[in-house]
């Protein structure tokens, strides 16, 4: 008996050796951590949610024994990608609306509507993304022939960057629109008299306020469409820029149902109702949603020439564009955010409405600071005024795939000189020595691959221009990556808790096909995601 005790022994210690201390241990992976060091490391190792150790596999499976273990072959794995301007509630809803982006003319727009009523038939007629800088004739269209189709039922077409709309005689009925109105901070487009149908800015809600509000259930089949296709390409947090109050509520019900797994950051609409509450509840903060802040429009788009410009339009003379709220508003909106201690965020795309929010902050926020207010887009800004970024620590928020959109274009608004301190993404970098990147989906696509490709290489998705766009602004690899996980999560407060592989913070990361860091600069665009995980769980596999 007495030779049975030490195997007896041996037996107990490698029982209690095989008892699981680790839900995932992810291995033979390229892991780029995304720390400080930007270091980077072949396996890391999850529990209860977070990441618990990163380092080699050897040396991680002789200490954890986990639930799960995933071979990754080589692969490459990223902290998951974060968004850091996009309108994820929007472009859920425009999933089951009349997608208009790509079309090529006004006459192909006409032809979705009818095959869109035919399958739809009851209620308003709402469409998105038709952009007439994409058409042989880049003018905006006239209602006429849609109210000739459709005489009685409402229809409402929005541009791509929801700054403009058309809209039919029957819609604009209902919200009461006549010819010769106006309206501070928009266009209501009236030629002979007659309207022509186009709104323009602070115009479009005129009619978009008399749409019916949705039934719960199409709110809750917008969010879970959304959250499957940024699933696909690998987001595991999104900015969703200018909601309602009502919305914080409707979220998080779904996230705690289990429904609702993607991570939202909110900025709530410069609304007063958004205002009182929010100033009453204090900021709301859970794993899942984060809602500190406020969305300001300082002006439109620079594609429906509602940017706000300090000199007129190269292709519009005496149109500067304008504000869409007066300046005494955005310097009481702002003091407001500030006296209640919430983040403020301001969409400024001409460098005039820029240069007008940048001295409102500076007055307020008096030099270095870190109260990480933000400058949404910052796309066409005076050189003299990019300074006002850095020495107020102002963040700008900008969009690499808008350069890319826009470079078509941008010149014929801008004028060659004006054009050479746009979207100059470079500069504002050293700024502050960081920047977020987004997309501001469903104005441009949802893949954050496309917008580390757009930012690094400058081009379209066809490899134009050779050169790339302005390519003294194109940011490295590095810091791109940065743009899309860690800076992103600053931007949001988030930077403790997420946009890095360290141990302590939530197992979000994303497995790609091809590693973003090496592979040729016109592979970049189609690279695809494998796996994307939140909190360690496998939410979209591709198979």
């Amino acid at each position: 008996m007495n030779k049975l005790w030490p195997l007896l022994l041996l037996f107990i210690v490698a029982c209690k050796q095989k008892e699981y201390n680790a839900d995932l241990l992810i291995k033979n992976a390229v892991v780029y951590t995304v720390d400080s060091s930007f270091t980077t490391a072949n396996a890391f190792v999850v529990k209860a949610g977070k990441i618990v150790a990163v380092g080699s596999a050897d040396t991680l499976e002789q200490k954890y024994l986990a639930h799960e273990v995933v071979d990754a072959h080589g692969a490459a794995v990223y902290p998951g990608f974060i968004d850091a301007h996009a309108h994820f509630y929007d472009y859920g809803m425009g999933l089951q609306e009349l997608n208009l982006v790509g079309t090529h003319s006004w006459d192909e727009i006409l032809d979705s509507v009818q095959v869109y009523s035919t399958r739809n038939t009851d209620g308003w007629i709402i469409g998105n993304g038709w952009d007439q800088n994409h058409w042989v004739k880049k003018q905006f269209p006239d209602k006429a022939r849609l109210d000739s189709l459709f005489p009685v039922r409402p229809v409402l077409l929005s541009r791509v960057d929801g700054h403009a709309a058309i809209a039919n005689q029957a819609a604009l009925n209902i919200a009461g629109v006549k010819p010769g109105q106006t309206i501070n901070g928009g266009e209501i487009e009236t030629i002979n008299g007659k309207l022509t149908g186009i709104l323009v800015d602070n115009a479009v809600g005129i009619v978009t306020r008399k749409i019916p509000e949705p039934a719960a259930n199409i709110v809750e089949d917008a969010l879970l469409a959304a959250q499957k296709n940024c699933f696909a390409v690998g987001l595991t947090t999104v900015d969703d820029c200018g909601l309602p109050y009502t919305m914080i509520s409707t979220i998080a019900e779904l996230q705690h149902k289990g429904a609702l797994k993607m991570r939202l950051f909110v900025m709530l609409a410069d609304r007063e109702e958004n205002y009182e509450y929010l100033f009453k509840h204090g900021i709301y903060k859970t794993p899942g949603l984060n809602v500190r802040g406020f969305k300001v429009y300082a002006d439109g788009a620079l594609g429906s020439r509602g940017a706000c410009l300090l000199k007129p339009y190269t292709d519009q003379k005496n149109w500067n564009g304008f504000l869409l709220s007066n300046q005494k508003h955005l310097e009481e909106v702002a003091q407001k955010i500030a006296a209640h201690g919430f983040q403020m965020s301001t969409h400024a795309i001409g460098d005039s409405a820029n240069r007008v929010m940048l001295k409102i902050y500076a007055s307020i926020l008096k030099g270095k600071n870190d109260k990480r207010w933000r400058i949404e887009h910052a796309q066409v800004l005076s050189p003299a005024d990019i300074k006002l970024f850095g020495d107020n620590s102002i963040i700008p928020s900008v969009q690499p795939t808008h350069a890319t959109s826009d470079m078509y274009w941008a010149g014929k608004r801008l004028g060659e000189e004006r054009l050479k301190s746009a979207y100059v993404y470079q500069q504002l970098l050293k700024q502050n020595g960081w920047l977020p990147l987004g997309t501001d989906f469903p104005v441009e696509n949802i893949n954050p691959i496309y917008t580390f490709y757009a930012a690094v290489e400058r081009k379209d998705l066809k490899g134009f221009p050779e050169g790339g766009f302005q390519p003294e602004n194109a940011l490295t690899r590095r810091e791109a990556l940065r743009g899309i996980t860690i800076w992103a999560a600053k931007a949001n407060f988030e930077e403790k808790e997420k946009g890095s592989l360290e141990p302590g913070k939530y197992a979000d990361f994303v497995m790609l096909d091809k590693d973003i860091m090496k592979v040729k600069g016109a592979e970049l665009s189609k690279v695809k995601v494998i796996k994307t995980y939140i909190n360690g769980v496998n939410v979209y596999d591709k198979k």
